[in-house]
């Protein structure tokens, strides 16, 4: 698991959460477990790829996704 990686959960109050592992906070919350997946799938392309793990009503995993990196703005100059 690296920081890149986001987890969508149900919320008690209705909804989904966005959150990282450990966080206290979630990253994002919306109305849809669709909504959440789009926005998760967005933030782990933009911090530069991992894992989005999608979790079932019942809180248990039902589905990942590898998402790759996203078009660095600032890619290493560096050429190995």
């Amino acid at each position: 698991m690296t920081k890149n990686d986001r987890h969508v959960v149900p919320r008690r109050g209705g909804g989904w959460d966005v959150r990282a592992p450990g966080a206290s906070r979630a990253s994002a919350h919306t109305r849809t477990q669709a909504e959440a997946t789009d926005r998760a799938r967005e933030i782990v392309r933009n911090a530069g790829g991992g894992e989005v793990r999608i979790h079932g009503r019942d809180g248990r995993l039902r589905d990942s996704d590898t998402v790759p990196p996203g078009n660095d703005p600032n890619p290493p100059r560096d050429r190995k």
